[in-house]
């Protein structure tokens, strides 16, 4: 007989699993292009911060220092690897901030970003034109490239979002040359970390590093959520402005928690293609 508490406990993996392979990744689907034509003119960057103790300290342009800690963890996750000269893939690159700030910084010969949402693809090459940059729409899980077509593929705070993740992992290696790198980071509920382990221990690449940075982030997103309590007030009635502040307070303090305790645990990876 199944006992009460193994009973409860596959409900709520199944729970889990229902919510993030079916209702999740169309909840994202409908509300990224409305994020991005209400938000994109003023929120370049998606990720949610990160920051040093002591603090990192990047010299920035001065039009990138409002964005400053997302590009902080760009910064992080893409230096790992010397990326002067190579040619880069950004899969999930959302409004492009991230694609800019790694493209004028960090000397790749070219970078392709790839994101599932049609209006952020048109809002990026609408606002990031530079040379040797270029944008498409695409799949995570299907990638419109040929077999070894890249020498780095970044992928950041994005894969939470994919339905099969170890697929997404195949698709890297394989658009990945021999000898190239997969640089990446992200975090996952409770629930979703032993699947998420697993798959990456299975991955077919070589894992070079891994990284928690839980403590990090948690620090960049404190410190970064003004810039989107002040957007939201720009972009809503005042009289919503008390309970917009209270929500998304709770929020912050409950996701920091998590963060702090690492039971949210976020990571940064560099894997190999051998």
């Amino acid at each position: 007989m199944t006992q009460p508490a193994a009973l409860n406990d596959r409900v709520k993996d199944g729970t889990f699993h229902f919510l993030h392979n079916q209702v999740f990744p169309r909840f994202q689907k409908r509300i990224y292009p409305v994020m991005t034509r209400v938000t994109a003119g003023e929120v370049l960057l998606l990720n949610v911060g990160y920051e040093e103790d002591p603090p990192m300290a990047l010299p920035l342009e001065p039009a990138d220092e409002p964005n400053r800690y997302p590009i902080q963890l760009y910064h992080r996750v893409a230096t790992q690897v010397d990326l002067n000269g190579k040619q880069v893939l950004e899969v999930g690159c959302g409004h492009g901030g991230g694609a800019s700030y790694v493209m004028r910084s960090l000397g790749p010969t070219s970078y392709t970003g790839l994101d599932l949402n049609p209006a952020g693809i048109a809002f990026c090459k609408e606002r990031h034109k530079l040379p040797g940059m270029d944008f498409v729409r695409g799949d995570a899980q299907n990638l419109p490239f040929p077999d070894q077509s890249f020498d780095a593929v970044i992928n950041i705070e994005s894969s939470h979002c994919y339905p099969q993740f170890s697929v997404f992992l195949t698709e890297v290696a394989r658009v990945l040359r021999p000898g190239g790198h997969f640089l990446y980071s992200d975090s996952q509920h409770p629930m979703g970390i032993a699947a998420w382990e697993a798959a990456l221990a299975n991955a077919p690449m070589k894992m070079v590093s891994e990284k928690r940075i839980s403590k990090e982030i948690a620090r960049g997103m404190e410190i970064h959520s003004q810039t989107w309590v002040d957007v939201l007030d720009r972009r809503t009635p005042a009289f919503l402005h008390p309970v917009l502040h209270k929500i998304s307070h709770t929020l912050l303090m409950s996701a920091c928690r998590d963060l702090e305790s690492d039971a949210k645990s976020y990571r940064i990876y560099c894997f190999v293609k051998e």
